[in-house]
C-alpha cells in the first residue's frame, strides 16, 4: 500500500508542519539563500524548487508528509523571490536557466549535501533538471513537474499551435517595457491572473495566495523575471558567469537519473509533456494528476509526495 494511503482521517499537514520546519538563510558566492528545513538534521536529502509565479508555500503540505516519511525537506526562495538576497549590487538579475541551476548546485555546497533528491515545477523544475543533467553524481532521483524543463533557446522562434501561442501572452508583453512597467505596478494582479488561467480547477482563497504574493515583493523580483523571460528567446545576453553552463545546456543533454514526470491535466499553460519521455534515459515514469493545473506540488500534496517516495525507492 502507497505511504500516504494508509494515513488516518485525522492526519494534520499543518500541524506536523508547524512542528518541524524552521526557516533558514545559508550564503553562498552571488545569493544569501533563505529556505525552509522541514524534518530531522539527519534525515535523507530531498530538495524541492517552487516556480513562476510561487514561493516555497506551494510545498507547505508536501514537504511535512515528506519529512513523516524520513527525510530532511529543503525548499528554498528562488533568486528574486522573498527572503532571498543578492549579496553584491552589480551582479546582473539574470533567471536564466543556467543560473537556476548554479544556484541549487551552489545551495547543496553550500550545506554540504552530496546528493539529494530533487524535485520542482516551472522555474524550480528548470533548475533541477539541469542539475539532474549537467551533475548527475549529485542526485539521487528527481521528481518534475512538466518533464524535461531545460529551455532550447536556439529554437526559442519556432512557433507553437494558436492554443499554445495564446497561453504565452504573458511572456510576449514582458518583452517590452509596457510589460515590465505592468509587472511592476501590479505584481499581486499579474500572479493572481496566471493562478486563476493555468489552475482553473483549483479554489485556493484569498489567504493562500497572500501567503505567496509576500515573496513577489522581493527587491529584484521584477528584474530576474523580466530577464527570464527574455533571455529564453534570446532577446537579452545572459550572464557570462554561466555561460559554460549554457552552452552545455545548448546540446539539450538527456537525464539518465531515475525520474518521475509530472503533468496536470487541467494545466492551463503546459499542454502535457508525453513527447519528452525521449529525453530521459534509465527508469522514467509520467503520471498525470486529474484535475490538476500548472502548482502540483499545492494543488496535490500527498500524490506529489508519493512519487517523491517512489522515486527515491526506484534509485535505490
Amino acid at each position: 500500500m502507497p505511504y500516504f494511503a494508509a494515513l488516518h482521517p485525522g492526519y494534520d499537514i499543518a500541524s506536523i508542519g508547524e512542528q518541524i520546519m524552521q526557516q533558514k538563510t545559508v550564503t553562498t558566492d552571488i545569493l544569501d539563500i533563505a529556505y525552509l528545513d522541514y524534518g530531522a538534521p539527519d534525515g535523507w536529502p530531498c530538495i524541492m524548487g517552487h516556480g513562476f509565479p510561487y514561493d516555497v508555500n506551494a510545498y507547505a503540505e508536501t514537504a511535512p508528509l515528506i519529512a513523516q516519511a524520513g527525510a530532511r525537506v529543503l525548499v528554498p526562495w528562488l533568486r528574486g523571490y522573498g527572503p532571498t538576497r543578492f549579496r553584491a549590487a552589480e551582479t546582473l538579475r539574470s533567471g536564466e536557466q543556467a543560473a537556476l541551476g548554479a544556484d541549487l548546485l551552489a545551495f547543496m555546497d553550500a550545506l554540504g549535501i552530496k546528493r539529494a533528491v530533487l524535485g520542482g515545477y516551472d522555474w524550480g523544475g528548470r533548475a533541477a533538471c539541469v542539475v539532474s543533467a549537467l551533475f548527475p553524481e549529485r542526485v539521487i532521483g528527481l521528481v518534475s513537474g512538466n518533464s524535461y524543463n531545460i529551455q532550447n533557446i536556439a529554437r526559442a522562434m519556432e512557433p507553437a499551435s494558436p492554443p499554445e501561442e495564446a497561453a504565452l501572452w504573458y511572456q510576449y508583453l514582458f518583452h517590452n517595457e509596457r510589460g515590465r512597467r505592468a509587472l511592476e505596478r501590479n505584481r499581486r494582479g499579474f500572479a493572481r491572473q496566471l493562478w486563476s488561467m493555468w489552475s482553473p480547477k483549483w479554489t485556493f482563497d484569498d489567504a493562500t495566495f497572500e501567503k505567496s504574493a509576500a515573496a513577489f515583493d522581493n527587491p529584484d523580483f521584477v528584474d530576474v523575471v523580466i530577464h527570464s523571460y527574455r533571455h529564453r528567446y534570446a532577446l537579452v545576453a545572459g550572464d557570462p558567469a554561466y555561460a559554460a553552463i549554457e552552452a552545455k545546456l545548448a546540446s539539450q543533454p538527456p537525464i539518465r537519473i531515475p525520474t518521475i514526470a509530472i503533468d496536470g491535466d487541467s494545466d492551463g499553460v503546459n499542454p502535457g509533456t508525453a513527447h519528452h519521455a525521449r529525453k530521459f534515459e534509465g527508469f522514467f515514469e509520467r503520471r498525470v494528476f486529474a484535475g490538476a493545473g500548472h502548482n502540483l506540488p499545492q494543488e496535490r500534496p500527498a500524490e506529489w509526495a508519493q512519487a517523491v517516495l517512489d522515486v527515491r525507492k526506484a534509485a535505490s
